[in-house]
C-alpha cells in the first residue's frame, strides 16, 4: 500500500472516528433529556423520514403514548412537548445510520480500487460488523425500557456505550498505524515498562467507562452530590446493602458511584506519575509532549465530572463529561500507539 493511499484511509477512519465522538455527544443528551424512548419502533430504511404533517405526529405521539414512559412519568406531554424528546432520538439515529454510510462506501471504493493492503481488510471489516452490532444493541436497550420499567436496562447501556468506545479505538487505532508504523519489539527495559504503564493506563479508562455506564444507567449522578466525601464518608456505609453483594456493583447507587469515583482518584494519581517518569524516558519529545496534553485533558475531564456531579447532573454539562471521556481515551491511544514508534535517534530526549 504506497503512501497515498495509507494517508488516505488514514484521514477516513479519522473522519469516522470524529463522527463516532459526535454521536456519543448526542446519545449522551439524549439520555438525559430522557429522550431514548420517543421513538418505539425500530425502522432502518423508512425511520430516516420523520413525521411531516400533524396527521403523521398525532400517529407517532399515539405510539408513545402506549408505552410505561409516557403512561407513569410523560402522560400530560403535549405533542409540541413530544417533539422536543422525538428529535433528539430521531437524530441519534440518523447519524448512526450515516455513521455506516460514511464508512461502508469508502471502504467498497477503497477495496475496489485495491488500495487496501490484504491485512488491513480484516480489521475494517471487523470494524463494520461492530458498527452493526451497535445498531443491534442500541435498539435491544430501548426495547428494556417500552416493556414495564420506563428506563433503560443499566446493562445494555453500558453495552451500549462500550460498544461505541471500542469502534472508536479500533478506528483510531488502524488509523494511527497507518500515519506512523509501529516498531515490533523494543530492547530497552525502560520503555517497554512505560510501553506496559500505557496499556494499562488504557484499561484503566476502559474501566471508567463501564463504571460510568452504570452511574449513568442507574442515575446515580443524582445521588451523593458531594466531593470529595459521599454524604460525609470516603465509602458510604449503603455500599454493601444489597444482597447478593455482587448485585451493588451493578445496581446500588452509592457502590457504582464509588466505583467511577475511586477510578478517576487512580487516574489523577497515575497519569501525573506517569507523565513524569516519561521524562527520564528515552522517547522523543512528541512523546513527552502527549504526554503533557494527556495530564491536561484528565485534569479538565476530573474538572468537569466533580462539575457536573455537585449540579446534580445538569444536561450540557454530563454530555460534555461523556464526550470529555473519549477525549481523554484518544489521547491515551495517540500516546500508547507513540511509545511504540521507533523514533529516529536525533528525535529522542533524554
Amino acid at each position: 500500500m504506497n503512501h497515498t493511499a495509507r494517508r488516505q484511509i488514514a484521514i477516513w477512519l479519522f473522519i469516522c472516528s470524529t463522527m463516532v465522538f459526535s454521536i456519543l455527544v448526542v446519545g449522551g443528551v439524549t439520555r438525559l433529556t430522557h429522550s431514548g424512548l420517543s421513538i418505539v419502533e425500530w425502522q432502518p430504511i423508512v425511520g430516516v423520514i420523520p413525521p411531516l404533517n400533524a396527521q403523521e405526529w398525532e400517529e407517532t405521539f399515539d405510539k408513545y403514548k402506549k408505552t410505561p414512559e409516557y403512561q407513569q412519568v410523560n402522560h400530560q406531554m403535549s405533542v409540541d412537548e413530544f417533539k422536543g424528546i422525538f428529535y433528539w432520538e430521531y437524530w441519534h439515529r440518523v447519524l448512526g445510520r450515516l455513521i455506516g454510510v460514511v464508512f461502508f462506501i469508502p471502504f467498497v471504493y477503497f477495496w475496489v480500487r485495491k488500495k487496501i493492503a490484504p491485512e488491513l481488510v480484516p480489521k475494517l471489516i471487523g470494524i463494520f460488523i461492530l458498527g452493526g452490532l451497535q445498531g443491534a444493541m442500541g435498539w435491544y436497550m430501548v426495547k428494556s425500557g417500552l416493556v414495564d420499567d420506563p428506563r433503560v436496562s443499566q446493562y445494555r447501556l453500558t453495552a451500549h456505550l462500550s460498544l461505541a468506545f471500542l469502534i472508536f479505538i479500533s478506528m483510531m487505532w488502524v488509523a494511527l498505524g497507518l500515519v506512523a508504523e509501529r516498531a515490533r519489539e523494543t530492547t530497552d527495559a525502560a520503555l517497554r515498562k512505560m510501553q506496559k504503564t500505557g496499556f494499562w493506563l488504557a484499561i484503566l479508562a476502559f474501566y471508567m467507562v463501564i463504571t460510568g455506564g452504570f452511574v449513568a444507567g442507574i442515575r446515580a449522578g443524582k445521588a451523593y452530590n458531594t466531593f470529595p466525601l459521599m454524604n460525609g464518608d470516603f465509602i458510604p456505609p449503603e455500599i454493601f446493602m444489597i444482597d447478593p453483594w455482587y448485585l451493588n456493583f451493578f445496581n446500588n447507587m452509592a457502590t457504582t458511584q464509588f466505583d467511577h469515583r475511586l477510578g478517576a482518584w487512580l487516574l489523577a494519581f497515575l497519569v501525573p506519575w506517569f507523565w513524569f517518569k516519561l521524562r527520564s524516558a528515552p522517547v522523543s519529545a512528541r512523546v513527552r509532549n502527549i504526554a503533557s496534553l494527556l495530564v491536561i485533558a484528565i485534569a479538565l475531564q476530573i474538572a468537569l465530572g466533580i462539575t457536573t456531579l455537585l449540579l446534580a447532573v445538569p444536561v450540557a454539562l454530563g454530555a460534555a463529561h461523556q464526550g470529555g471521556a473519549m477525549v481523554v481515551f484518544a489521547i491515551l491511544l495517540w500516546l500508547n500507539h507513540e511509545l511504540r514508534v521507533a523514533p529516529a535517534k536525533s528525535d529522542i530526549v533524554r
